[in-house]
């Protein structure tokens, strides 16, 4: 079980049929209501897909001094400089500014930082060098807002700067002759979430100027798709526009890199979604700039020869590879130092090594945020001083975080979801307890859980089908905001369970009344999953299509696998009786030797709550737990008689028993000399039901 705490959404069966009254199919009528969204109208005005972006890009602050200033180094023959930064949002801002620039006949130099030698945002020697080169004018795309010294030293090399980007703004914003970002606080434009590839489309759409607005986004919305998704930001708004018309325009996008790519992970000529993109292209883009070789992801995109383009698309995948290995390598480390941090500094991981590879930490807090529900910062040691890659969760603002602990820090950087900074060796571990207090104050106090969040749980499994999925895809684009659809399959069948993959993934098979489901569970292990054929389970999920020679099937690919948080209904009529026992009411002869456990029985389970409680007290999912007990116990009332069992043993004073809505709490207590069993009332009423049965 990867998650705590499943959060299942139950959507009003009201709103639900009144949206499938509508027209709307049942999946998609349900994660609507789930979302809140509940009438014909809200469901039309969601689905809706604008195919331009209204908002003028003049409405940005400083947009005129910017398409001012680039469009006279256009007309004087000055050489321009676009500096970008090394994730998928910098290389494709990168690369879409200077495709423009160089379709206007404009010089064009290109800088992209290596990520380990150079590190995030402006340096000076970049700078120098560019300046070097015959540089008048410098570019910033998805980065720049907090290099104020920088800026000072391009402007005292007579590099004058424009930037643009999407990043959170220090209080002195940067003095260039231009500073383009949403995040001003005197900016009025409207939409606030714009990646850094929107901001640069928007700088692109500024210098075309209106009559050429459309010709240009449809030639540069894939790109922007592409960094938009990346980057995750939130997808609405004008995000939801650049993203469904860059993902319909994919398969047609004159950028010959972006063909060779998909070629090489098997994606041309197919529909391609907002998960592809998340899951397919990025990672091999992004893989570039993790490893040192952002340019080599730039000179991808920006190549027109088919044959260099598919060597390039290689060399991403095979850097993808070799990207993947060391995160494997750097999650494993990670997770053994959290198994020794206290519950104190279990808020927000703050953690650290010299032999981590400085460009793969970020992706790997993304992982452990996401498992353990919580910050992650991770810092990779070098020579005294620590580089940082920090991921948030559940709404924690990085930036409001890192300047409580500014002190802490030679800098920082980023946006609220996630940032970057660089610290003192000495300084870490009163960073980590100062982080921790900072996350439990943001929380309420609450020690964090690995939960999911799931839309509903699906109560007519007989709809599941391929229809029902292909109209799932009218909520696309995914993103944050906007999440995949998510659903869970509660008290199914796990009929078989093979490892595939050379065993990195397991293909299940799940079944629930006359419904029968193929699942695949990705990166999950056989000894990782802990359950076998037969087990009552709870399976919650993506739907998607999976086509295998040529034959699409429905395919449930699992987010998590549980024992079963819901009772079969023997499992419920067993409680039911254990209940009225309880409580004092009839029990028949039959229920009466249904009930009453051996001497053996009794044995077994205090043997199994020794074990468990052997540090004292335990919580524990409460019927997966009578499920354990019930096979120590055996026979085919194994599970009624150690429901039983523990009562006995609660009301003799041998354990203390709470529940807390699906979980048990279980203590043992310390008890002088022996407990007589048979003295429980209960017992005692079995035995004299018996009696008079006789």
């Amino acid at each position: 079980m990867k998650f705590k705490k499943w959060n299942i959404h139950t959507p009003a069966e009201q709103d639900v049929v009144h949206l499938r009254e509508a027209g709307y199919p049942y999946l998609l009528s349900t994660v609507l209501a789930a979302r809140g969204i509940t009438t014909a109208e809200a469901a039309a005005e969601f689905l809706d897909r604008e195919r331009s972006l209204t908002l003028s890009p003049m409405q940005m602050r400083d947009m005129d001094k910017a398409v001012a200033r680039i469009q006279r180094a256009i007309a004087d023959g000055e050489t321009i400089a676009v500096f970008g930064d090394y994730d998928v949002d910098g290389i494709t801002s990168t690369v879409l500014v200077r495709d423009y620039l160089k379709s206007c006949g404009a010089k064009c130099l290109r800088y992209i930082p290596r990520r380990i030698e150079d590190g995030y945002g402006l340096s000076k020697e970049a700078i120098q060098a560019l300046r070097d080169q015959g540089a008048t004018l410098m570019i910033t795309v998805d980065c720049g807002i907090t290099g104020g010294e920088e800026v000072d030293f391009a402007n005292s090399l007579g590099l004058d700067v424009v930037v643009t980007d999407h990043h959170e703004c220090k209080e002195t914003l940067p003095d260039a002759v231009a500073v383009v970002d949403p995040h001003r606080p005197d900016c009025p434009y409207p939409f606030k979430h714009l990646a850094g590839v929107g901001v640069a489309l928007k700088l692109v759409l500024a210098l075309g100027g209106e009559n050429r607005e459309d010709a240009l986004f449809a030639r540069y919305c894939t790109l922007a798709a592409i960094g938009t998704v990346a980057d995750v930001m939130r997808m609405e708004g004008e995000n939801r526009t650049i993203v469904s018309c860059g993902l319909e325009a994919l398969p047609h996008t004159d950028f010959v890199g972006v063909h060779a790519l998909l070629r090489e992970v098997g994606l041309l000529g197919k529909p391609i979604s907002s998960i592809q993109v998340g899951f397919a292209l990025a990672p091999r883009i992004n893989a570039a700039g993790r490893m040192g070789e952002a340019d080599l992801a730039a000179d991808l995109l920006e190549t027109d020869d088919p044959a260099r383009a598919e060597e390039l698309a290689k060399q991403l995948c095979d850097l993808n590879r070799e990207r993947q290995a060391v995160e494997q390598a750097i999650c494993a480390d990670a997770t053994a130092k959290i198994g020794k941090l206290r519950a104190e500094e279990r808020s927000a991981l703050v953690l650290f090594s010299e032999d981590w590879h400085q460009g793969v930490v970020g992706i790997v807090a993304s992982r452990l945020s996401e498992k353990y529900s919580c910050p992650s910062f991770m810092i990779h040691l070098k020579d005294g001083v620590g580089k940082g890659s920090c991921r948030s969760y559940g709404g924690l603002n990085l930036i409001a975080a890192l300047e409580s602990c500014a002190d802490l820090l030679d800098g920082f950087g980023g946006h609220e979801l996630a940032a970057g900074f660089t610290i003192p060796e000495r300084n870490i571990d009163a960073f980590r307890a100062r982080m921790n207090r900072y996350v439990r104050c943001a929380s309420g106090g609450s020690l964090p859980v690995s939960s999911l969040d799931l839309d509903a749980a699906i109560a007519c499994p007989g709809e599941l089908t391929l229809e029902q999925v292909e109209d799932l895809g009218r909520l696309e684009p995914y993103g944050a905001g906007n999440p995949r659809p998510s659903f869970a399959l509660l008290g199914a069948t796990l009929d078989a369970v093979q490892p595939v993959g050379q065993g990195r993934h397991l293909k299940i098979r799940l079944s629930k009344g006359t419904s029968r489901f193929e699942a695949i569970f990705f990166s999950v292990m056989a000894e990782e999953c802990g359950l076998c054929a037969g087990t009552r389970v709870d399976a919650a999920f993506y739907l998607q299509a999976n086509t295998f020679r040529g034959n699409t099937t429905l395919q449930l690919q699992l987010i998590d696998l549980r024992p079963s948080l819901t009772p079969s209904r023997h499992e419920a009529a067993d409680l039911t009786l254990l209940h009225r026992l309880l409580e004092g009411g009839a029990v028949t002869c039959q229920e009466t030797v249904r009930l009453r456990p051996s001497r053996d029985q009794f044995a077994s389970c205090w043997r199994a709550l020794e074990g468990r409680l052997r540090h004292g007290k335990a919580e524990v999912d409460a019927l997966p737990y009578l499920r354990t007990l019930a096979a120590r116990v055996g026979g085919c009332d194994g599970f009624l008689r150690s429901a039983l069992a523990l009562e006995v043993f609660q009301e003799r004073g041998l354990i203390s028993m709470s529940y807390h809505e699906d979980q048990l709490q279980l203590c043992l207590n310390a008890t002088q000399g022996k407990v007589n069993l048979a003295e429980c009332p209960y017992l005692s009423r079995l035995r004299d039901h018996s009696s008079e049965g006789r």
